[in-house]
């Protein structure tokens, strides 16, 4: 049997909306030579649903493939308190879904286990003036994707990983013709958008990317690298023993400690920001599952936490973001939480199968840490009372025993295209003149490693938060792998940027509108038979206005922000933090 792209969109089930359709329907079916799409977006997040939707709104065909059996990357895995920086540089269709999430709340029917007003009190989230709303449960989320998917009539088909390496892509010179995946479904498009988390087929076509932090001195940075100094949240605040036998290094290091040396300060290095799930909780009794204790269970992969409090830390290692109905967004917190750092650095590189140990192992690691600070006596009695009072949420995520299905990649590949963002770019000391969407959020790095300093104690590496000050331009070009490289190809999650850029244009908000600019794009070039890397930029550029999108940078308002002469090194303490007088921390001086 064969399959006909023009009797796949007359097919009843495409004339009632979207196709969503699991792999194994397929079979090792191969489509027909006429089955050639406009344009294949691979990669079922955010963006590539957004870029999906804009393609077959625009008259194009177009189909929406995902690697996983899970749609809508981390807007749908639980990253539901959503990091919006400013919410003025968020247009076009992303601004579209955020809408749609606050008209869905507007009713009073979603609202079970609290009231709307009490949420939006207890959020801070929704201002009177706001044209969205930013935060939301995950199944809602869903719902509205799917919706914008079948009005659009586009089809979808999960489960279909592409064949990582040189099978994976046809290519005819500097074009992608098809690409194949493990089924053995052949998907031919015209143009193709690379809308995956970890850029797999942008690799698979043989375009340049880079893994890990680039050294400051490669783009003239001063925020990438090895940062053992300005590293000062998100850390051991007190003395904390890094050794099985605690004083003794040759008993060896616990579990998340390497006992290397942290490398030089601001080289470059293969680590990669630390990944976690963003787990979905609530405090409602009748609606939750509580925490269990994992098979396998090892309370020495706890040993730094217990050693931490009894070093004086008091705080509750999570953030807690709220989202409607008594749920949170659960993220990482402090210096030891939900951020299992050191694990992950094969993850971007790596096959399906290693990609699956490094998820199996952070969500057995994140389900032992919740039990452990629910339960376990060595962690703070009020602490255990808090979290004890919380579990998984019922309703979510009831595919996969109430557990986010996304692990939030934080970064795995970025592209070297044909643009660079650095950070430059972040602080608008140079603005582009082809941009296709905005970033304002903080150039945000998590951890990347635990060590050993000088002093004999363990320490985070790698946190990184400043702010760019306000929004900055996001050029097309950083789209755009090298033209030599691969010629009818765009990319908006891995999109071409250093490791610090990357921390702040890796949001959400902006994955999606750069999902709709590489659609628009796309759409351009097929309509004037052109190729991608020599469109009419200011063409595009009316076209993304008319469609909404937020392009200038108001820089009487935002001036260029250059970076601070006297960074802190310390991290700043709350009143209501501890006071630990012999900490660890890397000074200027050691």
């Amino acid at each position: 049997m064969t399959i006909n792209r023009r009797e796949f969109f007359k097919s009843g089930l495409a004339l009632a909306g979207g196709v969503i359709l699991p792999a194994e329907l397929l079979g090792s079916n191969r489509f027909q030579d006429d089955s050639e799409y406009d344009i294949v977006v691979y990669g079922g997040t955010s963006g590539g649903v957004i870029a999906a939707v804009t393609a077959a709104r625009k008259g194009r065909s177009v189909i929406l493939i995902e690697p996983s059996n899970h749609l809508g990357g981390l807007t749908t895995g639980g990253l539901g308190r959503t990091d919006i920086g400013i919410e003025g540089t968020i247009g076009g269709m992303s601004l579209e879904f955020y809408s749609r999430i606050r008209e869905y709340y507007k009713s009073e029917k979603p609202w079970v286990y609290e009231a709307r007003s009490d949420y939006m009190n207890r959020s801070g989230l929704l201002e009177p003036e706001s044209e969205g709303m930013f935060g939301f449960e995950p199944h809602v989320a869903k719902n509205v994707y799917k919706q914008m998917l079948e009005e659009a009539k586009v089809p979808v088909v999960m489960g279909e990983r592409i064949i990582l390496g040189d099978r994976g892509v046809d290519k005819m010179r500097d074009k992608i013709v098809a690409i194949e995946t493990e089924s053995g479904n052949v998907y031919k498009g015209q143009i193709f958008i690379d809308a995956t988390y970890e850029g797999d087929l942008l690799a698979v076509a043989g375009v340049s990317y880079h893994v890990g932090r680039e050294a400051n001195a490669t783009y003239d940075e001063t925020l990438n690298g090895v940062q053992t100094v300005r590293t000062h949240n998100h850390i051991f605040p007190g003395f904390v023993d890094p050794y099985v036998r605690p004083g003794d290094p040759s008993s060896g290091v616990l579990p998340g400690v390497h006992d290397g040396d942290p490398g030089e300060e601001f080289s470059g290095d293969h680590r990669v920001q630390a990944y976690c799930f963003r787990m979905c909780l609530t405090d409602v009794p009748e609606n939750q599952v509580p925490f269990e204790q994992p098979e396998g269970y090892d309370e020495r992969q706890y040993e730094l936490l217990f050693r931490n409090f009894e070093a004086g830390e008091t705080r509750i290692p999570w953030l807690p973001g709220a989202m409607p109905n008594r749920k949170t967004d659960t993220n990482n917190r402090w210096g030891f939480s939900t951020n299992q750092i050191g694990v992950n650095y094969k993850y971007p590189d790596g096959d399906y199968a290693t990609r699956h140990r490094i998820m199996e192992g952070q969500e057995h690691y994140q389900r032992g840490l919740m039990w452990t600070l629910a339960n376990h006596p060595r962690v703070p009695e009020h602490i255990r009372d808090e979290v004890g009072k919380w579990g998984l949420a019922v309703d979510e995520f009831t595919d996969n025993r109430n557990w986010p299905s996304q692990i939030y990649v934080r970064e795995a590949r970025r592209m070297v295209g044909e643009y660079v963002t650095t950070e430059h770019d972040c602080r608008r000391l140079r603005i582009v003149e082809d941009p296709v969407g905005l970033g304002s959020y903080t150039m945000d790095s998590h951890n990347v490693q635990r060590y050993i300093t000088e002093d004999g104690c363990v320490q985070n590496e790698g946190n990184i938060e400043v702010s760019p000050g306000g929004p900055y331009a996001i050029s097309y070009r950083s789209l755009l792998p090298q033209k030599k490289e691969c010629g009818n190809l765009l990319a908006c999650c891995a999109v071409s940027s250093s490791h610090i850029a990357f921390g702040s244009i890796r949001m959400e908000p902006v994955f999606m509108l750069l999902g709709q600019s590489t659609a628009t794009a796309a759409v351009q070039a097929l309509e004037e038979e052109n190729e991608l890397h020599n469109l009419d930029y200011q063409k595009l550029r009316a076209q993304l206005i008319r469609d909404g999108q937020k392009l200038d940078v108001d820089t009487g308002k935002y001036p260029p922000l250059p970076p601070d002469e006297n960074p802190p090194v310390h991290r700043e303490r709350h009143a209501s933090e501890p006071v630990i007088e012999e900490g660890c921390m890397v000074t200027r001086d050691s």
